[in-house]
């Protein structure tokens, strides 16, 4: 692993790009041998600095879960993220593109869990220690230069999460068909995306499964009441200022917001 020191001078850069919407060139351009262990460590001092700052972790995302966002983004297998209390946006509202670099939207499920998960777990444990799910758009928006990064950088940015859009109507997930949920994605009143959520690693809970394992890696396990988003189902839509997006999912209602 890459030392504490340079861990450190790695998040300062990120957290700079993040914080000033400017972008950076990829982490691994300097460090070359920079594994996706020291991105994680440099996600785990992101995290520790937005806390630090009175922020708040309310979740973790799985990112790269879909074989649309893989080709999109050339990478064969997913990462994970940190969700703080304040990249979330109420529907209905406006997200400024200028504290934005390269903004892209992608429709996702959401789960909140009501019990712990830890180590392997199946889809069904998932299920089981699940409250509720909700449709979620995320707002992914990677500093690197050109929107072109590799995994190991990418995690380090913290997956490009940047906002998340919460709405519709919650659902118990053991009335559903999760596989099957279908989901458009609206841009400007005109179809820009579709698809289903079994394009979700076939199944959006089995995003938690990897989750949980990748962190019982790390000693660590979901907590009850954690937000889950679980991945993009269609391939990310670029925005800008100026355009309203809507994301509907199938007998779990719609998400909608604009950019100014």
């Amino acid at each position: 692993m890459l030392d504490t020191a340079i861990i450190n001078k790695l998040t300062d850069r990120v957290l700079h790009a993040q914080d000033s919407a400017t972008t950076m060139t990829k982490l691994t351009d300097e460090h070359p041998s920079m594994s996706i262990e020291d991105s994680y460590a440099v996600q785990d001092e992101l995290r520790r600095r937005w806390i630090a700052r009175g922020d708040r972790c309310v979740g973790l995302k799985a990112g790269l879960t879909s074989k649309a966002k893989m080709q999109q983004m050339g990478v064969d297998v997913p990462s994970f993220g940190i969700l703080m209390a304040s990249f979330a946006r109420p529907e209905n509202s406006a997200i400024d593109t200028k504290e934005l670099v390269h903004p892209r939207v992608e429709a996702e499920i959401a789960f909140v869990m009501k019990a712990e998960l830890r180590g392997d777990v199946t889809i069904e444990q998932v299920i089981a220690a699940t409250d509720y799910i909700i449709p979620a758009v995320e707002v992914i928006d990677s500093r690197y230069e050109k929107f072109k990064f590799d995994l190991v950088s990418v995690i380090a940015d913290n997956g490009s999460s940047a906002r998340y859009v919460t709405g519709g109507r919650p659902r118990d997930p053991r009335e559903m068909d999760l596989r099957t949920i279908g989901v458009v994605i609206e841009k400007n009143g005109e179809i820009v995306a579709l698809g289903a959520s079994a394009a979700v690693l076939n199944h959006p809970a089995k995003a938690i499964v990897m989750l949980v394992k990748h962190l019982a890696e790390r000693g660590e396990s979901l907590a009850a009441g954690s937000y889950v988003m679980t991945g993009g189902i269609t391939e990310a839509i670029p925005v800008s200022a100026g355009d309203s997006i809507t994301a509907r999912f199938q007998d779990m209602g719609s998400v909608s917001f604009r950019f100014i």
